[in-house]
């Protein structure tokens, strides 16, 4: 799916669930979007305030948080470490570089009988699951000295 239509549906979206579209809200879904580093929220602010001199890092979070809130957005939170946010495109899981932090998104469809066999031997209502894989990114592997 392009950018752009993934834009169209996200807006659709907001419009269904009665937000408000606002520049700033335009340009942080279209930043997250068309983003592959699934960015913390500061790294969205440091890209979009040239654009926008009046917007706050508080501005950026609540915005987040209302994407989140429509589903939208997924908050990626590891460790210590500050929230990143991916949007909610499809499916997916994550590959994480233990040294430099990067995240690479990683399609593997053969996992929901994963939930199922969860809410079987578990008696639990499954409502979602998360994967992540850790290793060290090939730019990391390929600094390290031997």
């Amino acid at each position: 799916m392009t950018v752009s239509h993934q834009l169209k549906d996200a807006l659709d979206t907001l419009k269904t669930t009665g937000v408000r579209m606002t520049p700033q809200r335009h340009a942080i879904l279209e930043f997250l979007i068309t983003s592959h580093t699934h960015p913390t929220a500061d790294d969205i602010y440091k890209a979009l305030e040239g654009k926008f001199p009046n917007m706050s890092v508080a501005t950026v979070y609540n915005n987040l948080r209302v994407f989140k809130e429509v589903g939208l957005v997924k908050e990626l939170t590891y460790g210590d470490s500050s929230s990143r946010f991916d949007y909610s495109s499809s499916d997916h899981y994550h590959i994480i570089c233990e040294k430099c932090g990067k995240i690479v998104d990683f399609h593997y469809p053969g996992l929901d009988e994963v939930e199922h066999l969860a809410s079987h031997v578990a008696g639990f209502k499954v409502t979602h699951h998360r994967m992540e894989i850790y290793g060290d990114c090939p730019d990391c592997s390929a600094n390290e000295v031997h």
